[in-house]
């Protein structure tokens, strides 16, 4: 890899992991867009790498609160806001995991057309849309009723779908559920670190069978610049959501999508 594509990609992961317009998608795109190569499994490992930093860096106040309540419920201290929260982030992640396991050759083989991405990326666009017009909702991530956890877990099995956007289609369930447009986002935020492991740890299992040499010097820099791109993006996030919205966003992924459509289908 060349160190132009190496930046690019590592920029594109990641400023988009985290804003609800599918930085997978970014990813098939940009290297079909531009003919380059496709960067590789290792490369992808990296960039994965590099925005699991940068969460974890982002909350990791929260996350040390979270970490010791939630041992502390284990121990049968009591359940703690932060305990709940945490509890919350963990047993969400259970049925995307779930059908991560059991349809990753179904996504990889049926769902990577470039029709099927402009489709997920205009509906779920849509949707994302219809949910911050409708739905003003008032409570914070602390606030969560088991329900609201539920329909935001299952809201991200969705995500398998190209176009779906992870960020995207958990903000639109948390907001359905009655979050403000902040609290759905830290909780997706939340939500994307045991992700962002376990697709990391799938990813590396398939990279040690591989014989192929390794480039050091590309994934030590696309985790680096990934980290950096993606801890900017979350903090200029949250602090816009209160004043724009996501309508940006909405009109953004109809757009990329129509074109999409226009191009193949």
């Amino acid at each position: 890899m060349d160190f132009l594509q190496i930046v690019v990609l590592a920029l594109v992961q990641g400023l988009t992991e985290f804003l609800p317009i599918s930085s997978s998608a970014h990813l098939l795109l940009v290297p079909v867009l531009v003919g380059w190569p496709d960067q590789g499994l290792a490369f992808d490992v990296a960039l994965h790498v590099g925005t699991l930093l940068a969460v974890l860096g982002y909350f990791r106040h929260e996350l040390v609160a979270m970490a010791r309540d939630w041992i502390a419920s284990l121990l049968g201290r009591g359940f703690t806001t932060d305990a709940k929260l945490a509890w919350a982030v963990l047993l969400g992640t259970i049925p995307v995991g779930l059908a991560g396991l059991l349809l990753k050759d179904v996504a990889a083989t049926y769902f990577r057309s470039p029709v099927v991405l402009a489709v997920g990326m205009i509906a779920f666009g849509l949707l994302l849309g219809w949910v911050d017009w409708r739905h003003r909702g008032e409570r914070t991530e602390r606030e969560m009723r088991p329900r609201d956890v539920v329909l935001i877990a299952f809201a991200q099995v969705l995500a398998l779908i190209p176009g779906t956007s992870r960020s995207g289609v958990t903000l639109t369930a948390g907001m359905y559920a009655g979050l403000t447009r902040q609290a759905a986002a830290r909780f997706s935020f939340l939500l994307s670190i045991p992700v962002i492991v376990l697709a990391g740890a799938l990813e590396a299992r398939e990279l040690a069978m591989q014989p192929d040499a390794i480039d050091w010097r590309a994934l030590i820099w696309g985790a680096g610049l990934s980290a950096v791109a993606a801890y900017l993006c979350i903090n200029v996030f949250v602090r816009m959501l209160g004043r724009m919205g996501l309508m940006p966003f909405v009109v953004y992924r109809v757009i990329l999508g129509v074109v999409l459509l226009a191009i193949y289908a």
